[in-house]
């Protein structure tokens, strides 16, 4: 070999090394900043998202995760379809009534959650209001964004209740429970857990102080909360969404085997919680909006196809929606981790 060719073997040879140090870096250089709504104030039951970001889960999928408190079940959808964040943790029943209206622009859920109905109304235990009926001529309160209230309509034609003859007020969801308590309202919006325990962080006994009128009761076998994607997100980055939906289904797997560490992740971001009550909501969220028999078989994350388009033709027939849309409109499960990832039973 001449002092020549030596020269160009060792400059190639560095050459390639330098391009194999700039290749094991691209993946931290090159993670893709993703900005997440949730649903509410940080709880006891978003304990798996923060541990998703804690433990690595997110990094490794080569995924920056912002995650910033919401103000209703609601509120996620027209933020994603907007495009102010690519991901939302929000009611699938307003994803419904977004697509009606507005199909090109509306979201899709990739990650049904919560996957039994959780909207209540509730009042005072000394209150009058025993049913739907007793609604009329009574205010109601609830947040702007809340899932519940928006699904009131729909409620109002299912429990035949004459809609017109209720009073619905707007309020703060920080003043709701206070409000209801201190009889500036009748009755409020809310999912029963939600209501629950901040009631509880009040010192208020919901077991004794308040009655819960809810939907599900009266024939509204709704899916719930669920991740939601924009469709720039979907189309333009699978990857992005398939390793942020491994991640999260990889935070809830390690709440339920670890749920103090769950809510301990919680109140890494938010000090002024109460560790024990933030427990008991996470343990009443899994069992009571999480726990549906078909996770037994689809796991949680999927949903039943016939079931969702049940809940579709719910809302689009008592909310005199514009148009039907299909389940595959409003659900993809593309994303979604292997069926034997998904957790198939939480206790």
């Amino acid at each position: 070999m001449t002092s020549t060719t030596r020269r160009c073997v060792i400059a190639f040879a560095a050459a390639l090394g330098l391009s194999a140090s700039l290749s094991a870096a691209a993946p931290a250089s090159a993670e893709t900043n993703l900005k997440m709504v949730l649903n509410w104030k940080y709880q006891g039951p978003q304990g798996w998202f923060f541990l998703a970001d804690d433990r690595g889960y997110f990094k490794a999928a080569g995924l920056n995760v912002t995650l910033d408190q919401g103000n209703g079940s609601g509120a996620p959808i027209p933020l994603v379809a907007s495009g102010t964040y690519d991901v939302g943790f929000g009611d699938i029943n307003a994803l419904i009534e977004f697509a009606a209206k507005k199909p090109d622009e509306a979201p899709i859920a990739v990650y049904v959650m919560y996957n039994r109905p959780p909207f209540t109304i509730a009042v005072r235990s000394d209150s009058s209001i025993k049913t739907p009926k007793d609604f009329e001529g009574k205010t109601l309160g609830g947040a702007a964004g809340d899932g519940a209230l928006k699904l009131f309509p729909a409620f109002c034609k299912i429990a035949k209740i004459d809609c017109t003859k209720v009073n619905v007020t707007n309020m703060q969801p920080n003043l709701r429970e206070q409000m209801l308590m201190q009889g500036q309202v009748d009755g409020v919006f809310g999912y029963v857990n939600t209501i629950r325990f901040s009631a509880k962080l009040m010192g208020v006994d919901p077991d004794k102080q308040i009655r819960f009128i809810n939907y599900g009761d009266y024939g509204m076998d709704l899916y719930s909360n669920a991740i939601i994607v924009s469709k720039k997100l979907a189309k333009e980055n699978p990857a992005a969404v398939r390793g942020l939906l491994a991640a999260i289904n990889h935070g809830l797997e390690d709440a339920l085997k670890d749920p103090d560490a769950a809510v301990a992740a919680v109140a890494k971001r938010e000090p002024l919680i109460k560790v024990a009550v933030e427990r008991e909501r996470l343990d009443a969220t899994l069992k009571d909006e999480m726990n549906h028999p078909e996770i037994a078989k689809i796991g949680v994350g999927n949903v039943d196809t016939d079931r969702l388009k049940r809940s579709i033709d719910i809302l689009v027939d008592a909310d005199n929606l514009p148009r039907t849309p299909t389940v595959s409109e409003i659900f993809t499960p593309e994303f979604l981790p292997p069926t034997s990832d998904l957790p198939k039973k939480l206790f």
